[in-house]
Order: structure tokens, then sequence, then C-alpha cells
């Protein structure tokens, strides 16, 4: 079955060390003996990507369309041979440890085979981002490269100069569905992140999701100078500047490692929705914004 790591979404960079340290399963299995104890602790599903992740680290090339493919190509380490020699190519590279890790790992793995526990990848393992409350993972069938839109309409604005897609093949987060559209988040090839809509017509094989959301649509006045952006997660990159007094509709908001507005505003003569930092609006509204998600 595909699946990724958890790459929820974080509000701010993680220190370098501890991103790097996130995009390994087991992140010194190259270089020291790991424990019998320590690689237990992993159920059996995420120990078949710890023993491939040694292979993956000297380029080892991956039945095409697998999960593991799908899996190591997410990661901005992963340089895969290209000849699929890997008897050639790519074994000679490892050394005495990680053989030694590697045996260790299929060993513990075969021990967990038909009485599986222990952490999940799925679950514990991120490569440095933190969840927008009420974003899941989902997953889509491979293959496909869908438009994605700030709002949920095809006229509304569209980030990366009007072409923005979001492609199956990696990790897609969900909120929930409006009027035929989904709010997802996804990574761009750049390593920045993107929230917005997808329409359900250009999805294939379905969306195991079934949330609705559901928003305020407060008006709201703009009280200083802001930055309204589609990557709460990483970079904050500029959909455009709000200047105080401009009049948006808030919402809702959302929240990981901060609070965010959540609003909608006309941007170049386009509808456009991005989210700017909690203080930067006053609302005309006194309930609590969470309960307009329906999640």
């Amino acid at each position: 079955m595909k699946r990724f790591a958890a790459l929820v979404l974080v509000l701010l960079l993680l220190p370098a060390a501890v991103l790097a340290e996130r995009m390994y399963v087991l992140p010194d299995s190259n270089h020291r003996h790991l424990t019998w104890d320590e690689v237990a602790e992993w159920d059996y599903e995420s120990l078949g990507y710890a023993f491939n992740e040694i292979f993956a680290r000297h380029g080892y090339d991956f039945e095409p369309g697998g999960e593991y493919e799908y899996y190591f190509r997410t990661k901005p380490w992963y340089r895969p041979n290209g000849t699929y020699n890997n008897q050639r190519d790519c074994y000679p590279q490892l050394t005495r440890v990680e053989w030694d890790n590697y045996e260790l790992i299929k060993e513990v793995r075969a021990s967990k085979r038909y009485n599986d526990y222990g952490r999940s990848i799925w679950d514990a393992f991120t490569t440095g981002f933190d969840t927008l409350q009420g974003f899941e993972y989902i997953e889509l069938r491979s293959g496909q490269k869908l438009a994605v839109y700030s709002a949920p309409s095809t006229s509304s604005w569209r980030g990366a100069n009007g072409k923005s897609m979001v492609n199956t093949n990696g990790a897609v987060y969900a909120a929930g569905w409006e009027s035929g559209w989904l709010l997802m988040m996804y990574e761009t090839n750049n390593g920045s992140v993107r929230v917005g809509y997808i329409n359900s017509k250009d999805i294939r094989g379905g969306v195991p999701m079934d949330q609705y959301l559901q928003f305020a649509y407060s008006s709201a006045t703009v009280n200083q100078r802001c930055t309204l952006t589609d990557d709460p997660a990483r970079t904050g990159s500029a959909i455009t500047t709000l200047q105080p007094g401009t009049r948006v509709t808030w919402l809702t908001r959302f929240y990981n490692n901060s609070a965010w507005d959540y609003v909608e505003v006309n941007v170049g003569g386009k509808t456009a929705r991005g989210f700017i930092r909690v203080g930067s609006l006053d609302i005309n509204r006194s309930a609590d914004p969470l309960e307009n998600l329906d999640y």
C-alpha cells in the first residue's frame, strides 16, 4: 500500500540538525551498531523502511512505482543510481556496520511478523513539520498531477504563477470538503508548503475523507500591515501584502505552533484564500473560531 512518512506541517523550521535526523527512520544506522531493543521499538511495516533506508543511502534503485520508491523519492538526500544494477553500484558501498544493522533489522522484523507491535513511522516519524489542526494524511491514487487553487474555484488565485499542481506521488494532507473541493496541503518541489484546494472532478480513485468544512464567513478589517501566505509552515511566502483598513472575509482560525487566521480576500481581481498571523485583524464576531470547524 502506498504510504509516506507523516510529512506534517510545522509553523517554524526546526534546527537543521533536528530536521536532518527526522529525515531517517534510524538516523545513525550507517555508522553505529544498533541494538535489538532500539530496533524493536518499531513495528513490522516500519522496519521494512528502516532496512531499505540503509540501501537507499547508497542510491539503491527500488522497483519503479513501488511503495519504497515513492517513499524514498520524497527524501531530499535520496539519489538513485539510475542503473538498476544494485549488486554492482549499491551493495559494494555498504560498510560492515551497515550490513550488520541490516541483518539485525531483518531478524527483529521477522520476530514481529505474526505479533506486530511498536511505533509506526506514519504516526511517530516526521520530517520536521507539525500539522495544522484538522489536517490529516490521506492516500490518493499515485501518478496524478492535480491543479491547486487558493479557493474552491477555477477562477481563484493560483500559486506558482498560475501553475500550482500537487503530485500525488508525494504526501498529501487534507482538512475537508467545501462544495466539491478538498482543502489540502503538500510540500512543493522547492521545499516550501502550499495549502489550497483541488477539485473532486479531477481526482481519480476517490478520496478517503468525509469531513466537511464549516466556515464563519465573517467580515473583518486588517488593523496592521501583514502578509497573506499559503505557506504557514515553512517559508511564509507572500501571496500579497495587506494594508491597514483592507476588508477581508474571516473564515476560521488554524493552529500549529502558533495561531493563524484563515481569510478570503481579493488579489488582483481574483479571490484568494490564505493565512495571516493572529493579531492582524479586527473580526466582527465573538464566538470561539474553532466552533466553525467540523472535524
